[in-house]
């Protein structure tokens, strides 16, 4: 049986470890809050007391943390995660476990760690997800996966038990390529979509009826059909919970900043990509960043 080391167990860790266990692997699960390792029992994970330990025996160690910084850290700096892989292979003259990092991070950062881990003879996948909290709960996830074909390939079975879909994006920082222009797509689309239901009700049109027609005509999109940022049409979206997240203005921004900053070292024109994210920096510093990112619908009624 495969085991599974898996570290970073946050809003959408805990769902995604929760569904591995699910599948019938052995994971151990470690993440620097208890009380997110004791939910990760509750679902059928083993405690490990470190990020190294949980690591330690490994046939595969699967990430997702906040930033790239702290993947670099959590793999080469003080979490030691690929020195105790490195150490346990020697030991045991095991076949080198596979590496996923599921982050959103820079590509630069992808590539790096991808280049750190080939150095030490271990392979490593980029390997970020799209479907918010509810897809990762429900095993319908959808990743972005960049690294070479054979660890893809080895990744397979452990992907299934949490996706609906995966994509060979290409080489190694290709996962990060797509899913920051992805999210790019959709922060923009998401604004457009407020916009779209703001004038339709200065116009006299209540939202239900503007969704029922532009959700069949060629204004549909995922912004309004899945997540729909005016109340009411779509039950399950964070509209209807006062804009509780679901995904967080925080976290669009840094999306878009990974968008724009990747865009300016490549010489790529995102005009709008840029509005978006000045429009999610204006939401932020308004205090606004844990409010889930269709709250601009707030915003241009006034109700912010």
């Amino acid at each position: 049986m495969t085991r599974i080391a898996f570290i970073g167990l946050g809003n959408m860790g805990s769902g995604m470890c929760a569904n591995l266990c699910r599948a019938g692997f052995t994971v151990q699960a470690f993440d620097l809050v208890p009380q997110a390792i004791e939910r990760a029992v509750s679902d059928g994970a083993h405690a490990a007391r470190s990020a190294a330990e949980a690591a330690t025996g490994a046939d595969v160690v699967i990430s997702m943390l906040p930033a790239g910084d702290h993947v670099l850290d959590l793999y080469f700096g003080a979490g030691r995660v690929a020195e105790a892989v490195a150490q346990s292979v020697d030991d045991a003259g095991r076949p080198a476990p596979l590496l996923i990092d599921c982050s959103t991070i820079a590509v630069a950062q992808a590539r790096e760690a991808f280049e750190r881990a080939s150095a030490i003879g271990l392979t490593m996948l980029d390997a970020p997800v799209s479907g918010g909290v509810a897809a990762a709960g429900a095993g319908s996830l959808t990743f972005m996966v960049g690294g070479a074909s054979d660890g893809f390939q080895r990744a397979q079975p452990v992907f299934e038990a949490m996706a609906a879909n995966v994509f060979h994006a290409g080489e190694a920082g290709n996962g990060q390529a797509a899913k920051i222009a992805n999210n790019m797509l959709l922060g923009v689309s998401m604004i457009a979509t407020c916009e779209a239901f703001h004038l339709a009700e200065a116009l006299g049109l209540d939202a239900q009826t503007f969704f029922d027609i532009s959700s069949k005509a060629s204004g549909q999109c995922w912004s309004m059909t899945t997540y729909c940022p005016a109340p009411g049409p779509v039950p399950t979206a964070p509209s209807n919970r006062d804009y509780q997240p679901g995904f967080s203005v925080a976290m669009m921004l840094k999306d878009l900043q990974l968008a724009t900053s990747a865009a300016s070292a490549h010489g790529a024109d995102v005009d709008f990509g840029r509005a978006a994210e000045q429009a999610y920096a204006a939401l932020a510093t308004a205090g606004h960043d844990q409010r889930d990112f269709s709250v601009p619908m707030l915003a241009l009624k006034g109700e912010l």
